[in-house]
Parts: structure tokens; sequence; C-alpha cells
């Protein structure tokens, strides 16, 4: 109806006979489309325990994610993007664009108190810039579901790591609030991208953000569809599928035109889960840290962003990027309004997007439980006050001694215990458990072993 008003008043005013509402409706209807037209859609893809050392774009020696490469040599490939080192925190942290002494998503079990009522989520910031919001995928350890912080449309499961339903969390996902029968070899990812392409086929002609919260290559690491009888890598297995889904998924935008229309953004939850992370080495070495860790590949995730005709092809970005970035980013984007009731801790982005300089940050905060760090592009400085070199990251982390003479690191020191004091994370929401971020139920051993490693450093200190 409202088109065939504008044919109208298209008519009325090149007659010349146009009354001040034709005008009036005109104008709006044209500004209104106009502006549709130029935002775009937003795919934010988060892979789940997916390291640098699992990207061969980072240099992985033991792995190939030919659809993921060939987005970083047509957008850009960040080094040091860094999040929570654990799920889900760094959903949390994605989601809200707060800190998580703010928010309380301090631990795996208090991310889920989070209330809407209380925290905002991007989906709420972004609908009233016109857009559409769905969730698909995994949502733990977020609380209720996904359309209470206001989705418009979600699939989800129960867990982590689901992709059949032989697994004991694998019956059923959500659809919706409706519960539906995962069933016999049925492979619960493809079924996730089922629902992708009909989410962006229903909405083609509107500007969509999707979060797109992939299954993979959280353990229980399981054969996939294309695994060989006798694989004996069923790890690489399930990275060669996820970047087979992400290839499709681009196949997918090109063959309806929303390829140029298109943000997408690859990122990674967390550092390489549990016994992979020996294997995932580059060049031959060991990174420091993986999933639960504070140290380096812990927080520091891939980040590929990908927008052709906008994004640089092929370049390389350095700058210090934190995951609570997201939300300021896309609001700038889209023209959306942030929250004003609570302090957004991140800071867009966007020119970088662009190939621009921006305004770079010169720290990045990660936190886990009662523990936490700030990040210099060389120096890290911990809540304990150890500071380290991390001219050597992401292999090795050297501690500064105190009696240090390097006048650097005095100033580095300096500078980062005075980001640290602003922060205050001491101040805020404090893990109700054991301090580690972990599970309550799974905090007691973690705890011991991080109590004698930082017994460790604090013997090597001094």
């Amino acid at each position: 109806m409202k088109r065939r008003e504008f044919v109208k008043a298209a008519g009325l005013i090149a007659a010349g006979t146009a009354g001040a509402h034709d005008l009036a409706f005109g104008k709006n209807f044209l500004n209104g489309l106009l502006s549709s037209e130029k935002k775009p859609n937003i795919i934010f893809i988060l892979a789940d325990d997916l390291g640098i050392g699992n990207v061969s774009c980072y240099g992985a020696d033991n792995y190939k994610t030919p659809r993921i490469d060939k987005l970083a040599r047509e957008g850009v490939r960040f080094t040091h993007a860094y999040t929570a080192p654990l799920c889900g925190p760094s959903r949390a942290l994605i989601l809200t664009g707060r800190y998580a002494f703010r928010t309380g998503a301090v631990n795996q079990d208090m991310t889920g108190l989070m209330k809407p009522s209380v925290e905002t989520m991007m989906p709420k910031i972004l609908k009233p810039a016109g857009y559409v919001t769905a969730m698909i995928g995994k949502w733990g350890q977020l609380p209720l579901a996904p359309a209470d912080f206001d989705f418009d449309e979600y699939l989800m499961f129960t867990g982590s790591g689901i992709y059949w339903n032989t697994q004991a969390k694998g019956k059923t996902y959500s659809v919706n609030g409706k519960k539906v029968p995962l069933r016999d070899k049925e492979y619960l990812p493809d079924v996730m991208h089922n629902h992708v392409v009909d989410f962006v086929t229903k909405n083609h002609d509107k500007p969509f953000y999707l979060y797109y919260s992939l299954s993979h290559v959280h353990a229980e690491i399981l054969p996939t569809p294309d695994s060989a009888p006798d694989s004996k890598d069923l790890y690489a297995d399930n990275i060669a599928y996820m970047d087979k889904l992400v290839g499709k998924l681009i196949d997918e935008l090109e063959h309806q035109k929303l390829r140029e229309k298109t943000l997408i953004i690859f990122f990674g939850d967390n550092g390489t889960g549990g016994k992979y992370a020996d294997h995932s080495t580059i060049g031959g070495r060991r990174l420091s840290g993986q999933k639960g860790s504070m140290l380096e590949c812990g927080g520091l995730v891939p980040m590929i962003v990908n927008w052709p005709g906008t994004t640089p092809a092929g370049k390389v970005n350095t700058d210090l990027i934190d995951s609570t970035d997201f939300v300021p980013t896309f609001a700038e984007l889209t023209g959306a309004k942030l929250p004003r009731e609570n302090p957004i801790d991140g800071r867009s982005f966007l020119p970088q997007l662009r190939g621009e300089q921006g305004k770079l940050r010169e720290w990045i905060f990660v936190e886990l439980g009662n523990q936490w760090h700030v990040r210099e592009q060389r120096w890290k400085l911990n809540g304990s006050g150890q500071l380290f070199d991390m001219s050597n990251a992401p292999f090795e982390e050297k501690l500064v001694p105190k009696s240090t003479k390097n006048q650097e690191a005095i100033a580095a020191r300096k500078r980062l215990q005075a980001a640290l004091n602003q922060l205050n994370p001491a101040g805020g929401i404090l893990d109700d458990s054991d301090g580690s971020g972990r599970h309550a139920n799974k905090a007691k051993v973690k705890g011991k072993k991080q109590q004698r490693q930082s017994k460790k450093n604090q013997d090597d200190e001094n």
C-alpha cells in the first residue's frame, strides 16, 4: 500500500500538483528506502574452541582451512584480537560490549544469571535501526533463551559440541521455543546451516544481523559426514567440515547476490580446547596457553573481517581488538544508538574495517574468574602485579623481575597499572566459586593447579 501511495505521490510531484502531505510522504519514503539500502547485513560467525593454531592462514601446521583463508585473502585478518578464555564469559562480552566485572559473567555459571532487564544485548540495539535478527547455534552458557534478549528468531541446542542424536544432549534442539527431535543420521551443523539459509532467504530485502554460533570444534569430537570410516584424525575432520560450512554460506550469499551487501566477521570464542592445543602448533612451536588459561592463547583468537568493496583485500591488521568492541562497531556502522543506562567498554574499530587507521586501542582487558590482566602490544600486567614481556608472543611470555632497571618495562608497569586502577575489576562482581572461572563443580581441581602455577611465577619473579 505504501509503495502505491509513493507512486501516486511521485506522479503528483512530477505534475506539479502535489500537496504538502504528498511531498512529505515522498521524501520520508525515499529517505527510508535509501537508508535501508545503505545498511549492510551483518553475519557474525563464532567458532567454538578454535584457536589461531587451528587456522591455516594464521600459520597452523596441522590443519587446513581454505575457505576461511579465502575470506582472509579477500578481507582483513587481525592478529591481536582478544576475548575471555572460556565460552560463556566470552559470549557475554561479544553480545553486551561490557566487561564481566560489570555484568557478573565472570564464570561459566554466573554468566547464566544475567537478566534482560539489566543487560542489553546486540539485537536490542540493532532492531531500532531496522534490523531483523537471528541466533542460530550454541547459546550456552548464556541465560534464558535468545528471544528473551530480543532475537527475532532462533535455533539453539543445549550444551556444547552437539553433532548427532547419539549424544546425551543431542536428542532435540529448539526452534523459537519449540523442541524439535534431531533425527537419526541427521547432522546438527547441517540443520543449522539450512536454518541460516532460510533466514537469509526470508530476509533478502531487509538488513539483518545473524549471530551464527557453530558447534565446531568443541569436544566431543565425533566423525563428520565427510569422515572416512578409518579416519585417523577426527579433529582435523571437524575443522575441515567447519571450513566447508563457512564456504557454503559464502556461496549462498553469492547465489542470492547479497555478498557485497554483507559484512562477515569470523571469530573464535576462546583458544584451542584441551588436549588439542599440543598439536595446534605454528611453525613447529607450541603456543603459550589454551582454552581456560590466562596465558596469551587462552584469549587470543582468530578474527577475519570481509565485506567486498569495503574491507581492503589481503590486509593484515596488528591493532589490538577487544571482544567488547563489536557492540560499538556495529552500532556505528548501522546508525544504532548505544544503551545509556550502562557503560559500554568497547571501542568502535569501524575505520579499521575500511582499511583506515582509526583510533587505536592502547590496551585490551582479559578477565576470567578472579583473574585479569591488561595487555599492550608488548607488555602485559596481571592483577597480581606481575609484568610480562610479550615481545615473543604467542610462543613465550617472559616474566619481568620487579627489580628490573629496564626503563621501558618500568614505564609499561606504570601505564598498565593506571589502566587497571581505572577499571577497578576488584571493585566489581567477583567469582562466587573458587575464582578460576570454571563451573562450580569443576572448579576445585582447576583452582589448585592455577594456585600452584601462580606460586611458581612468584618464585620465579623473586
